[in-house]
């Protein structure tokens, strides 16, 4: 193994964890937007309260491996950087609305581009190219003007700010995720599906491994591999750069978190019987669909990660972006999806 690379084995680690995430989606219906549709105009809770099994194994696994050395959380952008609420607030609304127009987050456009619909593969392709514009290109500087993101200046994060409540960390673990697999389990129809909640624990799982295996990396490499969970915004950028430039390096866990997910997806998609060629109808879906991407890309990178990078690797860091950016993300969708059904043409 000594003549891999760091960035290969940062690769493998994103993987595993990303084709967990991909088998979660396509198997065990794991999807932001899909859970709000379904709950909110299907009266169907069993996907929204999936969140629940997914966030409460992802926190437990993470924070109990953080406690046992395993995890570098300090190092994650979730604690690095200090935390600005009107990045979090303000770029979760633009996801979430892009999300609605597009029919799709990134790691949703991930998982059906690798069921074979092309529309997402417009949605992944406009995503990380307005992500990196955002993020290194010609939006970066007033980006960093109006949204500054210095290194913290010393702990933060919902177990730091609530230890004036006297409680040991573990035990406030420990409440945090039990909460939240209680509110997935307390669902009936949710108890009856045995799959799904199996599939919500793995996937909370991988945004655990991926934690863990980066944080080894990481110190092994001399911190050549940075500390991170799945994200899906400048990760897919990082890909798109790979596939062009690979002669050049590049290779890393982005690259391979995108391609474990597409992998998981294709496997699933044919496990299920799911795998079909699907293209746009017409041209005005295109261009919602070209909209929402740019939203979530510009966005994506405003607040610093995505439905799966805020919304699920930052609360399993337990950052207060994480929280806050979910809210603004699944607020922002909702307001697209009535505006889509009142039959408001956002353009």
């Amino acid at each position: 193994m000594e003549s891999v690379s760091a960035g290969m084995l940062a690769a493998l680690v994103g993987g595993l964890g990303g084709l967990v995430l991909g088998l979660a989606a396509r198997l065990g219906d794991f999807c932001t937007l899909g859970a709000l549709e379904s709950a909110a105009w299907g009266g169907d809770q069993r996907r929204l309260r999936l969140w629940g099994i997914v966030l409460g194994v992802a926190i437990l696994a993470t924070q109990f491996g953080a406690a046992a050395g395993g995890i570098d959380l300090g190092a994650t952008i979730y604690h690095a950087l200090a935390w600005n609420p009107f990045a979090s607030v303000i770029g979760g609304l633009m996801f979430g609305y892009g999300m609605a127009l597009a029919g799709n987050c990134g790691f949703g456009a991930l998982v059906r581009f690798g069921g074979g619909d092309l529309r997402a593969m417009v949605v992944v392709v406009v995503m990380g190219i307005f992500g990196f514009m955002a993020l290194s290109g010609p939006l970066a500087p007033l980006r960093q003007w109006l949204f500054p993101q210095p290194e913290a200046s010393g702990p933060q994060g919902i177990l730091h700010d609530l230890a004036g409540l006297g409680l040991p960390d573990w035990a406030l673990v420990l409440g945090l995720g039990l909460s939240c697999i209680g509110l997935g389990l307390i669902h009936p129809a949710l108890r009856q599906s045995p799959r799904m909640i199996g599939w919500g624990g793995a996937a909370g799982l991988a945004v655990a491994w991926c934690f863990f295996g980066t944080s080894l990396l990481a110190d092994r490499s001399l911190g050549a591999v940075a500390v991170e969970g799945p994200s899906f915004t400048a990760p897919i950028g990082r890909t798109l750069l790979y596939l062009m430039t690979s002669t050049a390096g590049g290779i890393g866990f982005s690259v391979g978190s995108v391609a474990g997910v597409m992998a998981g997806a294709a496997i699933g998609s044919g496990i299920r019987g799911l795998f079909r060629w699907e293209a746009c109808e017409d041209p005005r879906e295109l261009g919602r669909l070209v909209g929402g991407a740019a939203l979530m890309g510009i966005g994506g990178v405003i607040a610093m990660g995505c439905s799966v990078g805020q919304g699920v690797a930052g609360v399993a860091a337990l950052a207060w972006s994480g929280p806050v950016t979910l809210a603004a993300i699944v607020a922002g969708a909702l307001v697209g999806l009535h505006h889509l059904i009142s039959g408001f043409d956002p353009r």
